[in-house]
């Protein structure tokens, strides 16, 4: 019973020396693999950059004047609704902020000259 049991750890142990050294292996190979394939990556990116670059600088230049088109467009429609606001607040007799603005300074203007003048109690 004993040389069975003698011979099931010896063949437990070779089996587990055995995986560890597979584990090794597969080290090893992803390493070489890894470097290979690295540098498959960066040939295939060389190329890449090369051929496909003028497309992408042309699109990236596309898209640029689209922007600038539209942020143009979205500004001349800000100052025409700004325009047709104060137009119809004009019409309305409803003064603008900056006409608020200055008849807020006028006043405070003329309160600060009332206090100057009025007697001291």
């Amino acid at each position: 019973m004993n040389a069975k049991l003698n011979d099931l750890q010896q063949d437990a142990k070779q089996m587990a020396h055995e995986v560890w050294l597979a584990g090794l292996g597969a080290l090893s190979m992803a390493g070489e693999e890894g470097s290979k394939l690295f540098k498959a990556l960066v040939e295939k990116g060389e190329a890449f950059e090369s051929t496909e670059k003028p497309p992408v600088e042309a699109v990236k230049k596309a898209y640029e004047r689209t922007v600038e088109a539209t942020t143009g467009l979205f500004n001349r429609l800000e100052d025409t609704i700004k325009d047709k606001t104060v137009a119809v607040l004009q019409k309305m007799d409803i003064p603008t902020r900056e006409e608020l603005t200055q008849l807020n300074a006028r006043v405070e203007a003329l309160t600060q000259a009332i206090e100057r003048l009025a007697p001291k109690a």
